[in-house]
């Protein structure tokens, strides 16, 4: 057990810090301070030491050299069992620091609110993040408070055991300190890496959210992130790891739309989706692809929600509702669910890298933001593709692209018909698309077919023939790629062939 007797304080902020110092005055310790900090504790009224009159140096080179000095390092460093260095605190007339609480300077804030360089390149902290290391290094004898955030539980802390710590709380904080100067070198470190791109991965996120479990009740989950960065929640209870894994599919899929398009996601598939002039009818027709599987699934748009389709939404049981802005009548109707989750979606951009935990490592990639166009269709048959066609197969082939592999989906009319996804053949992803179209009383005559990648054989294009299927766009590239024209040919299909493949795990 320890008892606090002399504390650090230098802070950019200073938000939430009078009733720490307050309570360390109370408690009789010995505060230093810095710059501003030391001049809101005096107005306070309170008793403070400036470091500059403990070091012997001003505070230099326009503030970025404060605390950087023996004096102050040697207070922090210091081991209070180790005869050496007692000896040598004594002889150099060291003051033991045993408390250092930090806030640093607001480099993540900063890059949010401008791109001029040299503004950005000031709010990289040293003094701070030496003070942070220093004092977690030697948490056998002293606390570290290495941000805001921890004011609250120090403050109860000191509060309930009389300025008294011991070696369990004082670990606790060091691992605190770890975690806000790891965060804050990778903030630091993504920033000179933007345009350089050096293959090192470095990720690191504060105050991960415990969700109620994982994809199942006995696993933990976890969200490490802002949602609010990107949604503002409007109404329901608490998102789930599944939904976050559907509500992030749901936007990467409408984002590719243009035109007014709903789409309904279930296990991150498009169950339903359709473009049309209005609102209700891109819903309903979305919702007739697959009634069944849109039970408790994510819903999302990409307009104002607005009361006649929120009065045909309400008469279904969904987990999430995405939008850009929900109507004053559509939210009173889409509240009426306590339960039922509506998101209005923020104006934000993407990030250009995606990562997943593989084996003992991380897999990172570049994100797919390639979205073939109407033009982008090009015809590899005598059989021209209508403009219809064309329509359709940039609309299937922006599906297909945010469908698990391997993955088929049969459209027309800018509606999806059914899908077949994640099958361990392309065949296999065919027929379940095409039985699915069945089930729900889908007319494949005139469809058309977008594959994830390109076909090995002819067996596919032949599938899709039977079925009433009359054009087809995939990717190309296969060393059989003439098998499936030669068949488009003598068939009276048409065939559009993108040059990109969108495979998705």
């Amino acid at each position: 057990m320890k008892k606090i007797e002399s504390a650090l304080i230098s802070v950019f902020y200073k938000d939430g810090l009078e009733p720490l110092v307050r309570k360390l005055n109370d408690l009789g310790v010995k505060l230093y301070s810095t710059g501003g900090t030391f001049k809101f504790i005096q107005d306070l009224g309170l008793p403070v030491t400036s470091v500059e009159s403990v070091t012997g140096y001003p505070s230099i080179l326009g503030g970025r050299v404060k605390t950087l000095s023996p004096k102050i390092m040697g207070g922090i460093l210091a081991r209070r069992d180790n005869t050496t260095d007692s000896e040598e605190m004594h002889r150099y007339d060291l003051p033991y620091i045993d408390m250092v609480v930090v806030d640093l300077y607001p480099f993540e804030q900063t890059l949010k609110g401008t791109t001029e360089t040299q503004s950005i390149i000031e709010k990289i902290d040293i003094g701070g993040i030496t003070l942070i290391r220093a004092a977690a290094k030697n948490y056998k004898d002293v606390l570290i408070v290495p941000s805001v955030d921890y004011y609250a539980q120090v403050l109860d802390l000191l509060t309930r055991k009389n300025g008294v710590t011991d070696l369990e709380d004082r670990e606790l904080f060091a691992t605190y300190a770890f975690g806000v100067s790891s965060y804050y070198d990778t903030k630091i470190f993504a920033y000179f890496n933007t345009e350089r791109q050096l293959p090192l991965f470095r990720q690191a996120y504060n105050h991960g959210k415990q969700l109620r479990y994982g994809e199942n009740p006995h696993q933990k989950g976890y969200f490490f992130g802002v949602l609010e960065d990107d949604f503002t929640q409007l109404h329901g209870k608490e998102i789930s790891y599944n939904n976050l894994g559907d509500i992030e599919a749901a936007c990467n899929l409408i984002d590719d739309f243009e035109d007014t398009t709903f789409a309904i996601i279930k296990h991150n598939n498009a169950c339903g989706l359709a473009s049309r002039k209005t609102l209700q009818e891109a819903y309903e027709t979305a919702l007739s692809s697959d009634p069944l599987s849109a039970y408790g699934g994510v819903f999302v748009c990409n307009r104002e929600i607005d009361k006649q389709t929120a009065e045909q939404m309400n008469k279904i049981f969904m987990e999430v509702c995405i939008a850009p802005a929900f109507s004053k009548e559509a939210l009173e109707i889409l509240t009426c669910k306590k339960n039922r989750v509506l998101l209005e979606r923020k104006h934000t951009q993407k990030t250009a890298v995606q990562f997943k935990s593989a084996l003992n490592g991380v897999l990172v990639q570049d994100r797919d933001c390639i979205t073939e166009k109407v033009e982008d269709m090009h015809s590899v048959t005598s059989t021209e593709l209508t403009n219809e066609q064309k329509e359709d197969l940039a609309f299937a082939n922006k599906i297909v692209k945010h469908t698990k592999s391997n993955a088929i989906v049969l459209a027309k009319n800018c509606q999806l018909l059914a899908s077949g996804t994640g099958q361990t053949s392309r065949v296999d992803a065919l027929k379940q698309a095409i039985d699915k179209a069945g089930n729900f009383k889908m007319n494949l005559q005139g469809a058309v077919m977008a594959s994830d990648a390109f076909f090995p054989f002819a067996d596919c294009v032949e599938i899709a023939d039977k079925a009433g299927i009359k054009a087809v766009v995939h990717p190309g590239g296969s060393i059989r790629d003439n098998d499936s024209i030669t068949y488009c040919q003598e068939h009276n299909m048409a065939m559009a062939i993108t040059g990109y493949r969108h495979f998705k795990h």
